[in-house]
């Protein structure tokens, strides 16, 4: 099971714990990953991702889970999310 957001693809990083000595070592940063379920209005049914809560704070802003997937980079979804794009936008199309 990677730690990857299926929305934004946002994923570890690595970097170090400083201490007040200038001591160095290394540690991982991991994303916020939170299992969500969201609703298409076009399609009508609900999706499970595992996503970041950066990623459901710009699905809110964006004004839900249609909108966010229009303007996403096909580069950053997951398998899943990009076969429900696809969707999205045959159904918007038709």
């Amino acid at each position: 099971m990677s730690r990857r957001c299926d929305l934004t693809g946002k994923g570890p990083m690595s970097g170090n714990n400083v201490s007040h000595a200038k001591n160095r070592t290394r540690r991982r940063f991991l994303p916020n990953l939170q299992d969500v379920t969201l609703m298409s209005d076009v399609l009508g049914r609900s999706f499970k991702f595992k996503i970041s809560n950066a990623a459901l704070r710009t699905v809110d802003h964006r004004g839900g889970l249609d909108a966010f997937m229009a303007k996403a980079k096909e580069a950053e979804l997951s398998a899943d999310a990009l076969k429900v794009k696809k969707d999205i936008a045959k159904a918007t199309a038709a």
